[in-house]
């Protein structure tokens, strides 16, 4: 709610007269004029090479005679395919992130001894310095648990004697801190926030250290501590797909810009936090799931393709839903023919309504499979839409935010913590990301703007009109 001071400067402001807009505005002509690759992106949609890596391969095109040819998406860590680590884990019935967090840190798959001493690592990390929680966390609770999250990793600094040292081993110290504290710091923000802002009552879990991340989460955001292995396995699941998805990436590059100017890891995690929160980013599960409440409360048939098809053209035309224009959870920069990680998600929640099982505790098979068939239905007439405007024929799919909010509401996750899980699985690659800037970027990132402003004379303040 804005105070009469927010309200002051507000209505100073319109009354200044003028568009404050025009000032800032750049007409698109100056971008052709100059060649300018907007959003560092090429002309074809590709994006601009502004490093290499040796950490995550998001593939989605191969390029012929110079023009990018769409392929079925590709994702690996390390070299190692998304799929192979996600079945042999679901096979074995075992949990993958720590290993995975492993991995993108120190290069390759641990032995079982190390996987048990880095478990025992992240374990000692999950307990927050003294009087974390009741000074950072309830003394000035947060609504929005993104930026309460990005608040917390900068207050860790002062709690860290080597915190400006940025030589490989403190920062890989540092980072393991931040992979098991992170969790714990979400779960913690969001009992405050449904206590101070939702009027509800405050339970704070201990997290338990025998437990993976994915059971600890629930166990500590449950208030009966209860969660079944399949609901703890399927968020480990969900963990696995979101720890990586290259350098290029907004959250990792802003990671990595900030890691080349030789600032903390404080900092530069809380940046990716930042980044990530954005609607075109990482929030986008979160305008995923608002948009299908939308269509759901103003398409009066939602098995009714045409109609579904009609309304997400109202979309785009900026008529309906945010006035964005965008049908959310449809396109990606990299992938084409298929996001992976969608594939994945999809064939699991195909499997949940065929067996008529579900593994969490919201809903039913029946409503599941309704969600489930709407989503299928928009993505492929979203997907028509789209295409019936692009002169060029782009080849689209869903991405991962698509499917992944319906995944966390059968765990009964509540929607303010969809980003903010993301961000937890996404730090093990974000820590990885910085120390390869650290160790190989050896110069700080510093594109260039085109002035395109006109030469104007000072004016005296008494000559002003």
């Amino acid at each position: 709610m804005i105070n009469k001071q927010d309200e002051l400067v507000l209505r100073y402001i319109k009354e200044l007269g003028g568009d404050i807009r025009s000032h800032y505005t750049i007409d698109p002509e100056e971008f052709d004029h100059y060649t300018i690759k907007r959003g560092l992106r090429n002309s074809d949609g590709t994006g601009v090479f502004a490093g290499v890596t040796r950490i995550g391969s998001v593939q989605g095109y191969t390029v012929t005679d110079g023009e990018p040819v769409p392929i079925e998406g590709k994702l690996y860590y390390r070299g190692i395919d998304i799929t192979d680590i996600i079945t042999a884990h679901g096979a074995a019935g075992t949990f993958g992130y720590e290993e995975v967090a492993y991995l993108l840190l120190f290069g390759k798959l641990p032995t079982k001894n190390q996987l048990d001493h880095y478990n025992r690592m992240l374990s000692a990390a999950r307990k927050l310095p003294e009087g974390f929680t009741e000074d950072t966390i309830l003394t000035l609770p947060g609504a929005d648990i993104m930026n309460k999250l990005a608040r917390c990793i900068l207050t860790l600094y002062t709690f860290d004697a080597a915190a400006d040292d940025i030589s490989v081993e403190n920062v890989i110290r540092q980072s393991i801190e931040l992979i098991g504290r992170v969790p714990v710091i979400i779960v913690n923000s969001y009992a405050a926030k449904r206590h101070y802002f939702d009027r509800e009552s405050l339970f704070i879990h201990v997290p338990q250290g025998e437990l993976s991340l994915a059971e600890n989460f629930l166990h500590m955001l449950r208030k009966d501590n209860h969660y079944t292995q399949a609901e703890a396995r399927l968020l480990d699941f969900m963990l696995i797909l979101h720890a990586e998805h290259g350098g290029g990436n907004n959250s990792a590059f802003s990671c990595r810009t900030l890691s080349s100017t030789g600032t903390d890891t404080y900092a530069a995690l809380s940046a990716a936090v930042g980044s990530l929160k954005g609607p075109l980013h990482g929030g986008a599960n979160i305008k995923v799931m608002e948009m299908f409440t939308h269509i759901r409360e103003h398409v009066s048939d939602i098995r009714d393709n045409d109609e579904i098809y009609t309304y997400l053209s109202k979309m785009l035309d900026k008529k309906v839903f945010d006035g964005s224009g965008k049908i959310y959870g449809l396109g990606h920069a990299v992938y084409t023919k298929s996001d992976p990680r969608t594939l994945l998600l999809k064939a699991f929640v195909r499997q949940m309504v065929k067996e008529q099982a579900l593994p969490g505790v919201a809903g039913s098979v029946a409503a599941l499979a309704e969600d489930f068939a709407l989503m299928e239905i928009v993505e492929v007439q979203g997907i028509r839409a789209l295409q019936s405007r692009l002169k060029d024929h782009k080849v689209i799919c869903a991405n991962v935010d698509m499917y992944s909010g319906l995944v966390y509401r059968m765990l009964g996750i509540p929607d303010e913590l969809f980003t903010p899980l993301f961000a937890a699985a996404r730090m093990a690659g974000w820590c990885a990301h910085r120390i390869e800037e650290l160790v190989s970027g050896d110069r700080i990132i510093r594109p260039a703007y085109r002035v395109v402003t006109q030469r104007t004379p000072y004016v005296p303040l008494q000559d002003r009109g």
